[in-house]
């Protein structure tokens, strides 16, 4: 039965690709050739177009991107891109002109690593991000349990203990008596632990017996040995295995939530990660058919570069697909695996004792345990032409990962294009390893004022340099892209820029940066969520910049994020977002 499962699945992946042009950007034939009559599609007029193309001529020294007044958008393609006089000409008599009124304009943003669908669901769900005590914490569960169907689970969570006095984890007596009979299961900000109340253990089957699972940790009352509902990383599993799956209406509801969000932040295209092997009912199949429904009703308004569990990287094999595979709004061809867990739940891998926690060095997920499992993963995947990602957090983990790719990687790692995902605490002498095997570095520059409340009493004060290092990493030659990971942060490219120039947390103890040395500039932030970004999943002849021929992604933001006070950063919104030359999102 097992067998007849996956070779159904391979046939249904390879059935939705059938349908799509392999040759990216291949048009249908119906469409009018750039340059008839009609004139473009779309004008964009009188603006400061930051085209992230070099303004320097070939091969002379690089600088600042190239400036434009005007942009010309015809069969979902950059037709032309200059002046607002050598623009003019691209307008017909169907040609919608847009006054840009002096506004900045820039390539569609890439978020490299999303969640996306889960996303939606927390959009939908109760996010307790802001609850600042544990007596609010536990009301708006209780106000929340209210508005609930008998019975129903309660999910979302996004919960941060940290932002409390106490900085102590919740624990389900904490939520029982609010709860009734709704069966709770909320997961932690970073999505590395989660709450689940006494209901929920029982429908498990959990109990003070209940061995701890390889890569997971149950934690108990030191006093009594029972379970005090906080699951880490594997142990999750546990609950969510009882968790009944989502209905298709609700997961419509999430991808249309999702895709709203992403218009209004300003992306235009994610790189969305199955999180769990199991979902789906076992299958990432179900995320494609979705979104290869929207695509083809025509409400799919961001782009999806698909990336997999590892451990399901035979079915891209066996389905034909390999990296970079679909056409300009659905793409495959790359999988994940987990090396650690997180720093926030103290699972993150380390060759050294937190400071905080001297008997705890994190621990590796059950892929790096050995690494080997790992290494025949991702060498299996890499020889089928499937690329490679793997979250790596701890130093240990990114310096186990690295010694992967170096070995399976060759004489030129860097054109495999190996990702590490989030590669936020590294030894001083790996951010050299990243820039000489051309290792992409896809991180998430809001984690930095997030956890930079806090990241220090864990990791102490030399480690706490190399943390969330991006100057260091782009310095050493690094390919960077950036993400939010969210839903763990949030979705806004915006607020991942102003992060990444800023480096002030979010407890606003740090207003001149918090490891300031490791800022970057606005040009390179902005970079790194478009030509990186692009880069990271093979497609920077297709997207990241503002060129003829490339696809007509274009973000208008409300301010000028190159001039105003790096501080205001946070402050701008995105006035317009247009995804192949069609608005899908407009603020005016």
């Amino acid at each position: 039965m097992a067998q007849s499962l996956h070779k159904a699945t391979s046939i249904f992946v390879l059935g939705i690709f059938m349908s799509i042009p392999t040759a990216v950007g291949a048009n249908p034939p119906s469409e009018p050739p750039v340059g008839s009559r009609r004139g473009a599609d779309l004008v964009l007029m009188h603006g400061k177009i930051w085209t992230g193309e070099p303004a320097s001529a070939p091969g002379t020294e690089s600088g600042p991107a190239k400036i434009a007044q005007a942009v010309a958008i015809a069969n979902g393609r950059f037709l032309a891109v200059g002046s607002d006089t050598e623009i003019q000409d691209s307008i017909g008599s169907n040609t919608r002109v847009v006054d840009l009124k002096g506004r900045l304009a820039v390539p569609g943003m890439i978020d490299s690593h999303t969640h996306f669908i889960i996303g939606g669901f927390q959009l939908l769900s109760i996010d307790l991000k802001d609850a600042r005590s544990e007596e609010e914490f536990a009301r708006r569960i209780g106000e929340r349990a209210k508005s609930l169907a008998p019975g129903r689970w309660m999910l979302g969570g996004n919960w941060d203990e940290q932002a409390w006095a106490s900085a102590q984890l919740p624990t389900r007596q904490m939520v029982d008596a609010f709860t009734g009979d709704h069966p709770i299961f909320l997961v932690r900000y970073d999505e590395h632990a989660a709450l689940a109340n006494s209901l929920a253990l029982k429908l498990a089957g959990v109990t003070r017996d209940t061995p701890d699972p390889v890569g997971g940790v149950i934690v108990r009352d030191p006093a009594t040995g029972e379970p005090t509902g906080i699951f880490k990383d594997a142990a999750q599993s546990l609950i969510a295995r009882v968790i009944p799956p989502p209905s298709e209406a609700e997961t419509i509801e999430a991808l249309h939530a999702a895709l709203a969000e992403a218009a209004r932040v300003g992306l235009t295209s994610v790189h969305s990660i199955t999180i769990d092997a199991n979902s789906w009912n076992g299958s990432f199949t179900g995320e494609i058919q979705l979104l290869r429904r929207a695509e083809q009703e025509g409400w799919l308004t961001c782009r999806v570069y698909e990336i997999v569990p590892i451990v399901r990287w035979e079915k891209l094999r066996d389905a034909g697909i390999s990296r970079n595979m679909g056409d300009d709004f659905i793409k495959l061809g790359a999988v994940k695996g987990f090396a650690d867990g997180s720093l926030g739940s103290a699972t993150a891998w380390m060759f050294e004792p937190f400071t905080d926690e001297p008997n705890n060095l994190g621990i590796p997920l059950p892929l790096m345990n050995p690494p080997a499992k790992m290494e025949a993963l991702a060498k299996d995947a890499d020889q089928s032409n499937i690329q490679v990602c793997v979250h790596a957090i701890g130093d240990r983990a990114n310096a186990e990962i690295l010694d992967i790719y170096e070995k399976i990687g060759g004489n030129n790692p860097a054109a495999h294009r190996f990702r590490i995902e989030h590669a936020q605490h590294l030894r001083q002498q790996d951010f050299a390893r990243f820039g000489k095997m051309g290792i992409i570095a896809s991180v998430q520059p809001y984690h930095a004022i997030d956890d930079g409340r806090w990241a220090e009493k864990r990791l102490g004060p030399e480690r706490v340099k190399w943390s969330y290092a991006w100057r260091s990493m782009l310095d050493a030659g690094a390919p960077l892209a950036f993400g939010s990971d969210w839903p763990v942060a949030p979705l806004s490219p915006i607020l991942g820029i102003y992060a990444a120039v800023t480096r002030a947390t979010l407890d606003g103890k740090h207003p001149d940066g918090w490891h300031p040395e490791q800022r970057l500039t606005v040009e390179e932030a902005l970079r790194a969520y478009t030509e990186g970004s692009a880069y990271a999943a093979f497609q920077e002849n297709e997207k990241g910049s503002i060129a003829p021929g490339k696809l007509g992604d274009v973000v208008v933001l409300s301010d000028d994020i190159f001039s105003i006070p790096p501080a205001q950063i946070k402050d701008t919104h995105v006035a317009m977002t247009i995804v192949g030359g069609k608005i899908a999102y407009s603020s005016d």
